[in-house]
């Protein structure tokens, strides 16, 4: 049986290469800054802008829709995370937005959505 590391890692991995289809260059995965993580830092191809990507995957509806568990203090802790990476890459001001990436893993092929600027920064 899959445990719940397993799941997510599954879907962080199509997240990726969705993204990637998509036109994305993934610069980072599971960065972490102080207790907090995002579990990727995209850029579009060609565009300046840093997009913070928060993925949740679920494998029913038992706990809800992956959207569902973006709380307000999950966002705090993302937008602490990338001011912490926007610092640490001497990046301070440069544009930026949230995407979710929610992925459905049931018994046929993964249902994939990507939410962009989900939520604004503060």
């Amino acid at each position: 049986m899959a445990t719940t590391n397993d799941i997510g890692n599954r879907g962080e991995d199509i997240a990726a290469i969705r993204l990637d289809e998509a036109g994305y260059e993934i610069l980072e995965r599971n960065y972490r800054h102080e207790r907090n993580e995002v579990d990727l830092v995209c850029r579009q191809t060609g565009a300046e802008e840093y997009v913070f990507v928060e993925v949740k995957t679920r494998s029913g509806t038992g706990f809800g829709a992956p959207e569902a568990s973006i709380t307000e203090k999950k966002r705090e802790a993302l937008q602490h995370v990338a001011r912490g990476y926007l610092h640490e890459h001497e990046s301070e001001g440069a544009p930026a937005r949230f995407d979710v990436v929610t992925v459905m893993l049931t018994n046929g092929a993964p249902e994939v959505h990507h939410y962009e600027n989900a939520f604004w920064g503060g």
